[in-house]
Parts: structure tokens; C-alpha cells; sequence
């Protein structure tokens, strides 16, 4: 199986950034704090932000009702996968 890196800066492939986002990681920022995938030289967000997409996000939603309260209750900690082998 071909491995896509993301970021090289710290080998993060395209599956660890689809896995943080079915987890619930819906923004580059959450997926940095997961992955450290593009807290360095910082030419991977915009892939990150195309692998991410538009699609449904359940802190935005929350956030486009107005329950910010919520947000900030649903996952204070970051999200940590198992390393994709």
C-alpha cells in the first residue's frame, strides 16, 4: 500500500489526517494539536484544509446555533489516534 504524506515534516500521511477527522477533528489547528502536521514549516494546511473539506462538522454546527458552551465541553483534550503503521 502507497503511503501519501502530508506533511513531511513530521510523516503524517493523508489516512492519520482522515482518521483525526472522523474522530471529530474538523480544522487544520485540531489536527496540528493531534498530529503536529503543520505546526512547522506550515506548507501542508492547505492540503489538510482540502482533505478536510466543507463537510459537516459537529463543533461548527453547535457553534452556528449558538451553544459555544458546548464546544468547549465536547473535547478538551486532543484526539490521539493509534500511529498508522
Amino acid at each position: 500500500m502507497n503511503r501519501v504524506y502530508v506533511c513531511s515534516c513530521f510523516g503524517v500521511t493523508d489516512k492519520q489526517v482522515k482518521e483525526h477527522a472522523a474522530a471529530g477533528a474538523c480544522t487544520p489547528r485540531q489536527i496540528a494539536s493531534a498530529t503536529k502536521a503543520g505546526t512547522d514549516c506550515g506548507s501542508c494546511v492547505r492540503t489538510i484544509q482540502g482533505l478536510l473539506g466543507r463537510g459537516a462538522c459537529p463543533r461548527r454546527e453547535l457553534l452556528e446555533k449558538g451553544n459555544a458552551a458546548a464546544v468547549l465541553a465536547a473535547d478538551p483534550a486532543p484526539v490521539r489516534l493509534a500511529e498508522a503503521a
